[in-house]
């Protein structure tokens, strides 16, 4: 499974792009999509969602996963972080791919182990679980981390997935096979001798 990360702003939204196979992570790449804070913010917003399609364009994901911003003391900072925001999630729901979000602190906990790891500790850890990966910015180790974070949650929605699967034909199973015994026993008693 191809996943992009995306670390959403205004300013610079990070991306990563990762494959996942069983347990097993590769990078692909890694970068940042960035506005011309000169521009208006209809044209900035633009700005964005043109380099993700370029992005989404040239590695091909198949799924894409979203940081959730949380709110800023300062109620414009948020109102523009929100609307790269969308901007992340819109882009790649419009290439068709389905899109997962994912507060930072889950983020944080699945690749460092803790909900509160600061920006250099997910920048190491994605070095240890990406080697040899050139990591372009905190904004591209966020969006990497967020990609992991969804690779680690869709592996085990599987498993859980499959388990459930199993159950439930194991149920109809055994279901069936007294209801078969049932008949069985009544064409019996029926039967004349």
């Amino acid at each position: 499974m191809r996943v992009i990360g995306l670390d959403p702003g205004l300013r610079r939204t990070g991306w990563g792009v990762i494959e996942a196979e069983g347990n097993r992570l590769r990078h692909l790449a890694n970068g940042v999509v960035t506005s011309d804070s000169a521009r208006s913010l209809a044209e900035r917003l633009v700005q964005l969602h043109e380099g993700l399609l370029a992005v989404l364009a040239e590695h091909a994901p198949e799924e894409a996963a979203v940081e959730t911003s949380l709110a800023n003391r300062n109620p414009a900072s948020t109102l523009k972080l929100g609307m790269a925001r969308g901007i992340a999630l819109l882009t790649p729901a419009l290439s068709g791919l389905p899109v997962a979000e994912y507060l930072p602190m889950i983020v944080k906990k699945a690749v460092v182990g803790t909900g509160h790891a600061k920006k250099e500790q997910v920048v190491v850890m994605v070095g240890h679980l990406l080697p040899g990966c050139a990591i372009d910015s905190t904004d591209a180790a966020d969006a990497l981390a967020v990609a992991i974070c969804h690779a680690h949650s869709a592996a085990s929605n599987r498993r859980w997935a499959e388990a459930a699967a199993g159950a439930a034909a194991q149920d109809q199973a055994r279901r069936a096979a007294p209801a078969q015994n049932g008949e069985g026993r009544a064409a019996m008693i029926a039967k004349p001798t």
